[in-house]
């Protein structure tokens, strides 16, 4: 019997345009809340428009938590350049996969990275790890890969990195200038917090 089938339409596909409006969309997130227990977190509905409007962000997108280019070097290096990226006229820094809360906050305690216990947080001091698990958000940018065949991965988002601008794409960096659906490569090239930070010393902000 035949289970796979082709599920991204055509448009999930098709990267936004710099100049466009971001997806609005609503993120199914864990925030803290005040409590003893061990998993002292809830639910919360986090829309785009309460993370980049009137805002300067930038967002990287990465095929999934605790994969290897993503956790041994696109993570670590905006964690690390976090304050210099932000020097630059950032308001924040997102890291975002189609994983769900749960998963991204367990990547987040594996990569060491800082935790944020004020009441209210998305759980880390300096790069904010964001949930999109139904792939809402990777869809509407037009970023929407599948890896079943290749890697087992079923829907994921390709490798990219946006600086946003009030809800418009400023800059958009993809890896090999298009999504590649069951690629045997992963290309890391133009994403990495580097380039980026190349971009924002040049925009003069």
């Amino acid at each position: 019997m035949e289970y796979k089938a082709d599920v991204a339409k055509p448009e999930w596909c098709k990267p936004i345009e710099e100049g466009a409006t971001v997806p609005s969309i609503t993120f199914k997130t864990r925030t803290r809340i005040e409590s003893d227990d061990e998993n002292p977190f809830d639910w919360k509905d986090i829309t785009s428009e309460d993370l980049f409007k009137g805002k300067r962000c930038v967002v990287f997108s990465l095929p999934g938590a605790f994969t290897p280019t993503c956790s041994s070097t696109h993570l670590p290096g905006y964690e690390k350049a976090y304050d210099e990226i932000k020097a630059m006229g950032i308001d924040e820094i997102y890291c975002l996969s189609v994983n769900d809360a749960f998963v991204m906050r367990a990547w987040g305690l594996s990569q060491g990275l800082e935790e944020d216990k004020t009441v209210g947080s998305l759980g880390f001091s300096k790069v904010k790890l964001l949930p999109d698990g139904a792939a809402h958000f990777t869809r509407g940018m037009g970023m929407s890969c599948i890896w079943d065949s290749e890697r087992g991965f079923g829907e994921r988002s390709w490798r990219y990195a946006a600086v946003i601008d009030d809800m418009k794409v400023e800059k958009l960096f993809i890896e090999g200038g298009k999504i590649t659906q069951n690629g045997a490569d992963d290309p890391f090239e133009v994403t990495d917090a580097g380039t980026v930070s190349s971009y924002l010393s040049k925009t003069g902000e």
